[in-house]
């Protein structure tokens, strides 16, 4: 798997997670017989005042960047005994990752560093067609798992949780270098960039390169490295997990029309 594929499965992959724990949170804390020993009970605070639907955050229990990712991994697996999501669970620093793979993503750029908890099954697959090789269909499978657990999820559930956790993604990104910016804004810029992503119609043609390969297509390969790797899930799943990022973009507040519209490619 190259570098540039990765991109897409830290979006679906941690942003999946994250879905899972909106989940976990309510199961997990709403339930008598399950408690985190040592750890108060979860509460909820009112959003500040002039927010548009004055939402409700959920206050998670006090944890440091440091601890936070058994928080995550208790959370999620009240939710799922799936053996996959265990093995990403097995990651560490899951808050600076996501972090960084946005601001990564943001940018248009692959985040190659922050993947270490999930590749698809099988190989990339290519077929030939006289002197050109294109895409084999069956390589877009590979990415089903991870776009089915995405596209689950409530949208606006996981902002809320994100929101609920903001401290901590806000402290991990001063760590990257950014003391006066605010979080919100990269996540947001991150979303419209693989939304920006066109839905591809018909055989996508390749160039093979030293390591991996480029579009054949000039339009295709112009696109960021973040854009090109999001189109690795094939036409249906891009489609299906724009759908969900479209809502995801709505709950964190971003105004519709700055909302890139659907778009469909026909490649030549």
């Amino acid at each position: 798997m190259d570098d540039k594929q990765k991109v897409v499965l830290l979006t679906l992959g941690i942003m999946a997670a994250i879905g899972l724990v909106v989940a976990a949170y309510f199961i997990f804390f709403s339930s008598g017989p399950k408690s985190i020993p040592e750890q108060k009970p979860a509460e909820t605070v009112k959003a500040e005042p002039g927010s548009a639907d004055k939402e409700q955050i959920p206050a998670f229990p006090p944890t440091s960047l440091d601890n936070s990712d058994d928080l995550i991994r208790k959370l999620a697996k009240e939710l799922s005994t799936n053996a996959r999501l265990d093995a990403w669970l097995q990651s560490k620093d899951f808050v600076r990752k996501f972090t960084a793979a946005i601001d990564n993503i943001a940018a248009g750029a692959s985040p190659s560093q922050q993947i270490d908890f999930f590749s698809p099954q099988g190989e990339f697959k290519v077929y030939r067609i006289g002197p050109a090789e294109s895409i084999d269909p069956a390589s877009y499978d590979r990415y089903n798992l991870p776009a089915e657990i995405f596209v689950s999820f409530d949208p606006q559930e996981a902002v809320r949780v994100y929101k609920g956790l903001k401290p901590l993604f806000d402290e991990a990104y001063k760590e990257l270098g950014y003391p006066d910016k605010d979080f919100d804004q990269t996540l947001k810029k991150a979303v419209l960039e693989l939304l920006e992503t066109p839905v591809v119609e018909g055989n996508i043609r390749l160039e093979k390169k030293i390591k991996s390969y480029a579009y054949a297509d000039a339009r295709l390969e112009e696109l960021s490295d973040a854009q090109k790797a999001f189109l690795r899930l094939g036409p249906a799943n891009v489609e299906a997990a724009q759908i969900k990022l479209r809502q995801m973009a709505a709950a964190l507040g971003i105004p519709a029309d700055q909302v890139p519209r659907p778009r469909i490619y026909s490649v030549r």
